[in-house]
């Protein structure tokens, strides 16, 4: 337990609306090792921003166990408030203060001695590339800069693991992956992330381990490979010099088909996994053959594959933040914790 930032077993949530009883977590386990990066995928709906609510101490489970930061969330939600931090949907940056003044005033939350306030937003406007736009009005930053000064005040209190809710949601690429190559960065020095994202490039970029959620159910695990290998539709393309090797070679494997996209027609696809087992099989039947191929590389299908397989969801859903929780209880997701 010790090496675990969060265990979570039985989670249950359910919103009593107009229509009856809404069942949001149905029964949740997961576990995040400390110092990794956790992604939690799912349609709109699923239950993501309900989990980060509740692991962030925002709202109460109807059942279940929690423990973040070594801390059980039901009886000591203090010491659990006081390892984390959260950056959510919407920025919780004051656009009438300047940069500086919003780390300051978190500090001043934080209770940190005046002396301790100023350096630590010092050494935050340095990490986070701020410092020529420190005295100015954060409602003149860019989203990205918005973004990247969101993240920051979340840091002022040094928290052990960091409930990032859609962090890049609405920003061009290059802001996008100058987010995520701070994200890697706070990971180095041993923070861990608990993240939910619309873009499934983001997860497939960041995540150690990933978990699909749909209808309140954890309907997959595991690591990006891992998921991408539960869908069919993998293969090795071999590539060959001639048309009397790729014959021979698809008659010593007995399967494939050559590739229509090859203009040379010199390209074999054969089904596979993209597993290492599977590969050095076929590299051994290859070789008994007395057969090189000039060049060889692994197809796996992608999150978009999997995320669609899995939930039998539009693509689209994943580009359109929204809640999953009733209207009336969406104001509570507008606060942030710090």
């Amino acid at each position: 337990m010790s090496e675990l930032a969060i265990a979570v077993s039985g989670l249950r949530k359910s919103y009593r609306g107009k229509d009856g009883e809404k069942v949001v977590l149905d029964g949740i386990d997961l576990t995040v090792p400390q110092g990794t990066i956790f992604s939690l995928l799912g349609p709109n709906g699923a239950g993501k921003t309900t989990t980060v609510q509740i692991l962030s101490t925002l709202i109460a489970p109807d059942a279940g166990t929690v423990r973040v930061a070594g801390h059980d969330l039901h009886r000591s939600p203090d010491q659990v408030r006081g390892a984390i931090g959260v950056t959510g949907q919407y920025s919780a940056v004051d656009k009438l203060l300047t940069g500086e003044e919003n780390l300051l005033l978190m500090a001043d939350l934080k209770h940190l001695p005046r002396r301790d306030g100023r350096r630590k937003a010092a050494e935050l406007l340095e990490r986070f590339d701020l410092v020529e736009a420190a005295r100015k009005p954060a409602g003149t930053y860019s989203g990205g800069m918005q973004r990247r000064l969101d993240l920051a005040m979340t840091l002022v209190g040094d928290p052990q693991v960091i409930f990032l809710d859609e962090p890049t949601t609405g920003l061009d690429p290059r802001s996008r992956r100058s987010m995520w190559q701070i994200v890697q960065d706070l990971v180095s020095g041993g923070v861990t992330i608990f993240l939910t994202t619309q873009y499934l490039e983001e997860a497939d970029r960041l995540a150690d381990h990933i978990a699909v959620l749909d209808h309140g159910h954890l309907i997959a695990e595991g690591t990006p490979d891992q998921l991408k290998r539960l869908i069919p539709g993998g293969h090795v393309s071999l590539r060959f010099t001639d048309d009397d090797t790729l014959n021979t070679a698809l008659t010593a494997l007995g399967r494939g088909f050559i590739d229509p996209a090859d203009d040379d027609r010199l390209t074999l696809q054969v089904p596979s996994d993209g597993g290492v087992a599977a590969l050095r099989d076929l590299l051994t039947d290859l070789h008994t053959a007395g057969i090189e191929p000039a060049d060889l590389a692994v197809h796996t299908p992608d999150l978009d594959d999997v995320f669609l397989t899995l939930t039998g969801n539009p693509n689209t859903q994943q580009h359109q933040p929204q809640n999953d929780q009733p209207q009336n209880d969406q104001d509570q997701d507008k606060e942030t914790v710090r």
